[in-house]
Order: structure tokens, then C-alpha cells, then sequence
């Protein structure tokens, strides 16, 4: 029995569809009132179990039977706001699920982290797995709750569970289009003009879920593996998204006093009408960033190639257009 956190999150669903492809039994936690639409065609083939990751009795209960774990269930916010419960939420939650592994005696749990949790790399330098934390104003309250989850996992390595953690790059796959890489997307689609300096990796999700199965298959433990398709300028990006949703691609370069304007006037415009900013500091400071990340590591040692990234740009694209 294989345990998903996360089932209806974009790396959680599409795990899903690949472990019930293979004729895996599967038990999916989720929300009370999760969207289960990125699942339909394979519900009723999971064992669905309501629970929080806040909730330690209800992961000792879901995970009754269970082998093997993949942890992908996250909370994603750049809103200042949202900075305290997301600690708890990625931290706290994290600890919750090593220590009901350990003890219901769990074989092996896979652990889905993020390259922010390895911290921003000095501008042109290539980041790498051996990268250590390094406290820094450019860390993101994301990046720091995902970084504290992460010691979270290496505790419960030392204490007997055995654990791989995946730092995966901008996810590109079909999922909630007005959340990460799904937003940017449907920011083209509805005529983004404005383009920054920044680049990041990106990697298709089919390769992050590849890549999940392979290494939970394996002997490896007590390793992380950076899992990144291609490093991508942002503008480069955009691009080949707007040819794709035959869109004008965005041609004003944003600048950081530009940004500065925007972040500013959508905590202002959040203030009033309680809605989620576009735009944060945060946001606005890794928007300019460049950021170049090495994949090198799973690739040898999985022997691992990754998907081209502008043929996973266009068929995202095309998932995207089929499902307005």
C-alpha cells in the first residue's frame, strides 16, 4: 500500500495517475472540500482519506497498512499574511508525517521539497546539491518553511526511516491554472506586457513524478536530488508561451524600481478588498534574480533523461487551452 499527501496538488495528482497506471493500491489524503478534478478519471481507484497534515491522529489512522510514503502535500504563498501558517503548515506538518512513519514502521518516504529550500544561488553561480543553507533577506518565507521541513525529513533519517528528498524546479504540468507555474500561464493568456530580467529552472512534472517512483523503487536513502529540466531566462519563457497560446508576447522589461511601484500597490490594493496581492516584495525581488540550477546528480546516478522542456512548455499549453 503507497500512502500520497497532497493527492490534488499538481505534483500529488499526477503521482497518482502514474502509481494507479501501474496497477499500484493507492490511499490519497486530501481535503474535506478538496477539488478532486485532476483525478477524475481514476477516483474511484484511489482510497481517499480526509485528514490534515495538522492532524497527528489522522495520518497515524491514514497511514494503517501503508509501506511507502510520498510527502508532497505543501502549503505555496508569497503573501505576508499567510507566512505563519505556512511555517506551520510545511514545518510542523512535515514533522507530524515523519513521526507517524516512524511510527507505524513506514519502509521508505519520498519526500517532495523545492530548489527554494536550498536557498538562492549567487547570481551566475550553478546551484548544486551540496549547496548549504545560507541565511539571507533573498530566502523567502516559503523557502524557509520548506528548508525547516526538510530538517525535518534528515530527523527522521538519523532516527531510523529511510528517506529521499526531491528539490524540484518550477513544476510545468496540468493542475490549478491560477496557482505557480499554472498562473503565469493564464497571465499570458490574459495579456501580460511586462517581462523582468530573472530567469529560473523549470522541469516538466511527468519528469518530478519519474523520477519520485524510480528513486522510492531504489536502494538510495539519505540523499536530496535537484530535479530540473532546463535553466530558462523568464522572457524566454513567456515567449514561447504566448507563440503557443498565440498571445503577443510581454515586451516591456519590468525594473526592479517598477516592481517596487507594483508590489506596493497591490498591498495596498489587498489591504482594502482582502484579496490575494499579484504581486509581493518577495515576488518582486526573485522575479529579477537569475537563478541556474545543476542536474546533473540524478541523471547519473538514475541514468535519468529529462523531457525537452519547450516540448513540455507546448503541451502544457495545449492542456491549458482545453481546459478554458
Amino acid at each position: 500500500m503507497i500512502l500520497v499527501t497532497g493527492g490534488t496538488g499538481l505534483v500529488g495528482s499526477n503521482l497518482l495517475q502514474s502509481l494507479v497506471e501501474k496497477g499500484e493500491k493507492v490511499r490519497a489524503i486530501k481535503r474535506e472540500k478538496s477539488n478532486l478534478q485532476w483525478t477524475a478519471n481514476i477516483n474511484d481507484q484511489i482510497e481517499w482519506f480526509d485528514c490534515d497534515l495538522l492532524d497527528v491522529q489522522g495520518l497515524y489512522e491514514a497511514m494503517e497498512g501503508v509501506d511507502y510514503v510520498y510527502h508532497s502535500a505543501a502549503m505555496v504563498s508569497f503573501a505576508p499574511k499567510d507566512a505563519e501558517r505556512m511555517r506551520k503548515v510545511n514545518q510542523e506538518g512535515t514533522a507530524n508525517v515523519v513521526n507517524m512513519a516512524l511510527e507505524r514502521g513506514i519502509k521508505k518516504l519520498v519526500h517532495v521539497s523545492s530548489i527554494a529550500a536550498l536557498g538562492r544561488g549567487i547570481q551566475g553561480k550553478v546551484v548544486t546539491e551540496k549547496r548549504k543553507w545560507v541565511e539571507s533577506n533573498n530566502n523567502t518565507d516559503y523557502a524557509i518553511s520548506k528548508y525547516l521541513a526538510e530538517q525535518e525529513v534528515w530527523r527522521g533519517q538519523a532516527e531510523g526511516l529511510q528517506t529521499v528528498i526531491v528539490n524540484p524546479s518550477m513544476i510545468l504540468g496540468r493542475g490549478d491554472w491560477t496557482r505557480s507555474s499554472g498562473q503565469l500561464i493564464t497571465n499570458v493568456w490574459k495579456g501580460l506586457r511586462f517581462y523582468t530580467a530573472g530567469g529560473n529552472g523549470f522541469v516538466d512534472v511527468k519528469d518530478v513524478v519519474d523520477i519520485m517512483i524510480q528513486l522510492m523503487a531504489s536502494d538510495i536513502h539519505g540523499e536530496r536530488f535537484i530535479v530540473n529540466g532546463a535553466n530558462i531566462k523568464y522572457k524566454d519563457f513567456f515567449d514561447q508561451v504566448a507563440e503557443h497560446l498565440n498571445k503577443p508576447k510581454p515586451s516591456i522589461k519590468a525594473s526592479p524600481f517598477l516592481l517596487g511601484i507594483l508590489w506596493r500597490l497591490e498591498a495596498i490594493r489587498s489591504k482594502f478588498t482582502g484579496k490575494t496581492p499579484l504581486a509581493t516584495r518577495e515576488t518582486a525581488k526573485t522575479a529579477v534574480q537569475t537563478n541556474v540550477y545543476d542536474n546533473r546528480k540524478v541523471c547519473g546516478v538514475l541514468g535519468y533523461k529529462f523531457r525537452d522542456i519547450e516540448e513540455t512548455i507546448g503541451r502544457v499549453c495545449g492542456e491549458f487551452k482545453e481546459d478554458l
